[in-house]
């Protein structure tokens, strides 16, 4: 037996981009910015369809992207930030926290949302990822947007 496939597509042209970008650890989030929008610029995103809003950290990116998600003007949405872990236990909860409610912000609003907050072990392990990781993050919105207008229209 062979399923029926939903084809992945990164088609971005055309789509309008949300961006949420966590000021802590700057050098770290601006490497993943300009991962991010290096693929939107590639896939054709036009830069006045791509809003960038700047956070403090990565506690509050969920409330920033909910806050995009209730415009209702986006067609995907990326989260871009980096927590780093120090001496306490205050890594778990930022990272934890986050990814929760990235996620639950996604669920909610039935909106694609790219996860693109690091969670490394030191600065040297994000500097490395964060170009890349940008960019991952980014294909990732792009893609799960096509694939969700796909399903919502029932089309192969």
């Amino acid at each position: 037996m062979k399923p029926h496939e939903i084809p992945s597509k990164t088609h971005a042209a055309g789509m309008r981009i949300g961006i949420v970008l966590a000021r802590f650890n700057t050098e770290i989030g601006e490497g993943l910015l300009k991962g991010a929008l290096r693929f939107l610029h590639e896939k054709g995103v036009i830069d006045t369809h791509v809003s960038l809003a700047r956070v403090p950290g990565a506690l509050e990116i969920p409330l920033a992207l909910q806050g995009m998600a209730q415009t209702g003007h986006f067609d995907a949405l990326i989260a871009l930030g980096a927590v780093i872990r120090g001496e306490t236990y205050h890594f778990e909860i930022v990272s934890n926290e986050s990814a929760r409610g990235i996620s639950d912000i996604a669920l909610d609003f039935d909106i694609a949302i790219g996860n693109g907050v690091l969670t490394c072990e030191t600065d040297k392990q994000a500097l490395v990822r964060m170009d890349q990781k940008g960019y991952e993050a980014a294909l990732a919105a792009v893609e799960l947007a096509n694939t969700l207008e796909r399903l919502r229209k029932n089309v192969d």
